[in-house]
């Protein structure tokens, strides 16, 4: 197969494996309804934790990094290193602006896990670590993913993987994004905190 046809397939891998909405299959599974009718609204981990269903919150954390993990390691397996990371900024994409739920998804702090974790192992436990060691100071779930995923790129240029430093980069650019309005209430001191329990989706 040419090069084009490669990124045309890593797209379409990535793509279809990031927007599977695992945080709306696992409420709705849990008993919880729409995890969009709670909370910020979004379909991740955190929000899915919200619900106070634990197990469910879990599965969309592992089953949201795993598809970020798949989807790099299918594409590097079969197409290529390069192909890998357009499959990484695809499943990325994928989760944030899924096309099942009229491109409204989650911020993709577990799936930028998942990618990195593939990409450079030693990088993406660093990133981990960070998102672990901020959680247990500060217990906010959106400042923790702030600080890990702009460290991890970091982590990836002193292992020498500048590539892989440059997409970490991008990921972490999108993910300040997903996360402006989590910034805006960590300004005026009024983000939620792990595991709290929210009231409907304004």
């Amino acid at each position: 197969m040419s090069g084009g046809l490669h990124i045309v397939i890593a797209l379409a891998i990535g793509y279809l494996l990031g927007s599977i909405p695992f945080g709306l299959i696992f409420t709705r599974l849990a008993g919880a309804g729409d995890v969009r009718a709670i909370g910020s609204g979004n379909i991740g981990a955190t929000n899915v934790l919200r619900t106070g269903k634990r197990w469910a919150a879990a599965a969309t954390l592992l089953c949201d990094a795993g598809k970020g993990a798949l989807a790099v390691y299918l594409a590097r397996h079969f197409l290529g290193n390069i192909p890998s990371l357009v499959a990484a900024l695809a499943a990325f994409l994928g989760h944030i602006f899924p096309v099942w739920l009229r491109f409204k998804g989650g911020k993709g702090v577990a799936t930028f896990f998942g990618i990195t974790l593939v990409l450079n192992l030693v990088g993406g436990v660093g990133g981990l670590l960070t998102w672990l060691a901020a959680a247990a100071v500060w217990r906010i779930s959106s400042l923790s993913a702030l600080v890990a995923a702009a460290l991890t790129p970091v982590y990836f240029i002193l292992l020498g993987e500048w590539l892989y430093a440059a997409l970490c980069l991008l990921l972490a650019v999108i993910i300040a994004f997903t996360h402006r309005e989590n910034i805006a209430r960590l300004l005026r001191g009024t983000e939620p905190r792990i595991g709290r329990k929210s009231e409907p989706a304004g």
